[in-house]
């Protein structure tokens, strides 16, 4: 009779064709395994010193654009002020030169008027307001409108009274505080008293 030795049987084992087949999933497992594993892996971090180069590089650019931006404002906004300092010289300078075209007709009519001869009284009245009809076209194109408020109240902004007389001494009547008589016709430009009116008031 012979002693164990330990060791197994080849005849207990049986044959590799009875020993229990291995299951699919037992090999796939650290194949899934090995994907998970390199899935939760951390990515490398990108380089921050590149970042940082990126984001200044688009910085610059950025500046770059808007530099151009301001100096070509700059640039129109000094043309703009040249050219309105030039307009407003030239209206300083030429501000009368309208009027005084419009004026030009009334020293052409008087200068016409002196130097015709053995001209009769009517021919020369005749000549006077022909030319004081230029000269209302000229005020009428020069905003100069005529203050003659006979009859008005009396406006300390408009006229300037120099004598003070009976409302009724003058027919019909005027009412006291308000104008009997215009001594000599004031003017307006553009609303604005050119010169008063010289006037007296009732009392």
């Amino acid at each position: 009779m012979s002693e164990p030795t330990g060791k197994p049987n080849p005849d207990e084992q049986g044959s590799p064709e009875q020993q229990a087949p291995e299951m699919p999933g037992e090999q796939a497992q650290p194949e899934l395994e090995q994907a998970q594993a390199s899935q939760q892996e951390p990515k490398p971090e990108a380089d921050p010193v590149a970042q940082l180069q990126s984001q200044l590089d688009a910085a610059r650019e950025e500046a770059a654009k808007a530099k151009e931006v301001y100096l070509r404002l700059a640039a129109d906004m000094e043309n703009l002020r040249r050219r309105t300092q030039e307009d407003v010289a030239k209206a300083h300078k030429y501000a009368i030169e309208g009027f005084a075209e419009a004026l030009l007709p009334v020293r052409d009519s008087l200068e016409m008027a002196l130097a015709l001869e053995n001209q009769t009284l009517d021919t020369l009245k005749e000549g006077v307001s022909a030319t004081l009809r230029q000269l209302e076209s000229a005020f009428e194109r020069g905003k100069v409108v005529v203050l003659n408020p006979v009859g008005e109240k009396f406006d300390p902004n408009a006229h300037q009274a120099v004598a003070m007389v009976p409302g009724n001494s003058v027919d019909p009547a005027v009412p006291a505080n308000h104008v009997v008589a215009v001594l000599q016709k004031g003017y307006l430009i553009n609303d604005r008293v050119l010169r008063p009116a010289l006037v007296s008031v009732a009392q």
